[in-house]
């Protein structure tokens, strides 16, 4: 009789937690009916949590009540959309969306006012919210490998950031909100479809790493001689002819450079008119003597 019972009830509780909502097979999986806590990594500075390559198609509900997240990566799965609950994360400081098949972010992104690093890089954004310039901590952005063509004005607010990555992107020239990021010392514009610089550009004076390759840039503004903190300048794959004869101002550039990851001036691939190919292959020294007396003379 006690066996039978404990049968029938068996069954009945089976039969409710069929009933219930049906968990993702994903998410299912990635719980395995442990509380979403254990899922915490709480390391010396933060607390952080992975979801990377997870076959995710939506974020998890559970995250939205992990308010103590500080690091959260999302990177690498299949999300389209990203609710207005983030939000309630309020205390992250690194958040990495990177390689997903995200449209749009929430404006409820403004709400991380602890936010130092995000990489949005590597999804189908065609336009940033405005209230991205409300994380004014945020030190960090990458929105590389997108479909964005222009940034909101109020991007001028981000005071605090210091990289920026907008390479392959379809930018048609330098939004004018960048020019007013002065403690940028990191730009990538690589594979856009820029067809000059603006004389604005002076005006990142900490500036260390320009990198403009793959465009279509036919000349290099006089004033991008001015910002003599450049360690790095890549204009490689352009239709650049002629060099300002102040470029030999830019003193912090070593050498000609021709590894994509050393510091100097990368000029390979351009169209340069004679007699500036043979110069250039004597070296960034050669050249700088060349331009300075050629500007002595004129």
């Amino acid at each position: 009789m006690g066996t039978e019972h404990s049968k029938n009830e068996g069954r009945r509780r089976m039969f409710f937690l069929r009933k219930g909502p049906k968990l993702p097979a994903w998410e299912d999986a990635l719980l395995s009916g442990k509380d979403p806590r254990s899922l915490l990594k709480r390391g010396l500075h933060y607390v952080s949590l992975s979801l990377i390559m997870k076959g995710m198609t939506s974020a998890p509900d559970f995250l939205w009540g992990l308010p103590e997240v500080q690091k959260l990566n999302l990177s690498r799965n299949q999300l389209v959309a990203i609710p207005p609950s983030l939000g309630k994360l309020d205390r992250l400081v690194v958040l990495n969306l990177g390689g997903n098949r995200l449209k749009c972010l929430p404006k409820e992104i403004g709400l991380l006012r602890n936010l130092k690093v995000l990489f949005v890089n590597m999804n189908c954004l065609t336009e940033v919210p405005a209230e991205i310039s409300l994380c004014r901590k945020l030190e960090v952005l990458s929105l590389s490998h997108n479909c964005i063509s222009q940034l909101p004005s109020s991007f001028t607010d981000l005071t605090s950031l210091k990289k920026l990555n907008l390479s392959n992107n379809r930018f048609m020239q330098i939004p004018l909100c960048i020019f007013a990021l002065r403690s940028l010392d990191f730009l990538h514009l690589g594979s856009n479809r820029l067809e000059n610089i603006a004389e604005s550009v002076q005006y990142l004076v900490n500036l260390q790493i320009l990198i403009v390759e793959n465009n279509n840039i036919r000349s290099l503004p006089r004033s991008l001689c001015f910002i003599t903190a450049l360690e790095l300048l890549n204009v490689d794959y352009n239709s650049i002819q002629t060099l300002p004869d102040d470029l030999y101002l830019l003193h912090r550039l070593p050498r000609i450079a021709w590894n994509p990851m050393d510091k100097g001036l990368h000029i390979s691939h351009n169209p340069l008119s004679r007699p500036l190919p043979e110069i250039v292959e004597g070296g960034l020294d050669v050249l700088f003597s060349y331009l300075r007396e050629k500007k002595e003379h004129n």
